[in-house]
């Protein structure tokens, strides 16, 4: 997640260039002139399955874009202040994000995806983040702690009519929404640890669906028309940072990763085939992708710098 700065908690966070020099043959023709080199390599493809992830690789959080098997890679934003919080409209032709570009604020912005019609939504002077659009595009819900402490707000999606939808002395955070745009699922440490919540987007009828003495965050919801399980979310309680699956209702939570290192946010594939997630089981927070039922794994990134947070287009 944007770190603004703030220590990776409550959420937290390719190139994988490959320069090929080829020696072939001139043209059968010495007298024939080579032909004129392409300066520019094929452009990237902004139409077909992406993911959107965050990386300091440029010296500063920036938001990029990559195929599903890490192979093309752009950086989509370009700017001095700190990009991340990402989030697709449902039609995957925009993204909302968080940035602090304005000098003292953390605000929601929108862009296109290939970065450009950059758009502030939001210019409370407080910390606004982790947008997430509804399925059906209407509204996007965002935290921030512009009344004291972090509550969960919808509005509309040009920034207008913001609403309060929480009302809690704790802290509640990183709004998704289940794909029939029926509940808000978000993290919130009410019950006096870190847990995943489900509530109406009116914010009546909070449920507790993991209701575990260790912490849980960072949930993710499958987009389309999905199946069981639906929701993704971050766990310590095996004893290290972990990723599970688990139903709509909190039912048959599953752990998804095994490792002995950190494993974080995570993100559902639009087929839900797949579950991207970041992990620093190679020293470094890197992405990989993993099937729901744990197998498959294959790393999406090599870079020296922390690349974080996946979510994939719908």
């Amino acid at each position: 997640m944007l770190r603004i700065p703030l220590p990776r908690s409550t959420a937290a966070l390719l190139t994988l260039a490959a320069g090929l020099f080829a020696l072939g043959c001139g043209s059968d023709n010495p007298a024939d002139p080579d032909p004129d080199p392409d300066p520019d390599p094929d452009p990237f493809d902004f139409s077909g399955d992406l993911i959107a992830f965050e990386t300091d690789r440029d010296g500063n959080l920036e938001i990029y874009l990559m195929t599903p098997d890490g192979s093309e890679v752009v950086n989509i934003t370009n700017n001095a202040a700190a990009d991340g919080d990402i989030a697709w409209s449902p039609d995957g032709s925009q993204i909302v994000f968080a940035s602090t570009r304005v000098t003292g604020n953390t605000d929601i912005y929108v862009m296109n995806v290939d970065g450009t019609g950059v758009t502030r939504l939001t210019t409370d002077p407080a910390v606004d983040r982790h947008p997430a659009w509804s399925p059906d595009g209407s509204q996007i819900a965002f935290a921030t702690d512009r009344d004291g402490n972090s509550e969960i707000y919808v509005m509309d999606p040009d920034g207008s009519d913001p609403v309060r939808v929480t009302d809690h002395a704790d802290t509640d955070s990183e709004p998704v929404w289940l794909a029939d745009g029926s509940k808000i699922v978000f993290f919130s440490n009410r019950s006096g640890t870190g847990d995943v919540w489900s509530m109406d987007p009116d914010g009546a009828d909070p449920v507790n669906l993991t209701d575990s003495p260790d912490f849980e965050c960072s949930p993710a919801t499958a987009t389309g028309s999905p199946s069981a399980p639906e929701i993704s979310f971050f766990s310590d309680r095996d004893g290290n940072r972990e990723i599970y699956v688990m139903n709509a209702d909190g039912s048959n939570q599953t752990r998804v990763t095994n490792n002995a290192a950190s494993d974080f946010a995570s993100t559902w594939s639009g087929d839900q085939t797949r579950l991207a997630f970041d992990s620093q089981r190679d020293g470094n927070w890197e992405i990989y992708s993993i099937t729901p039922a744990g197998s498959g794994l294959v790393r999406l990134t090599n870079h020296s710098a922390d690349d974080e947070n996946p979510v994939w287009r719908p």
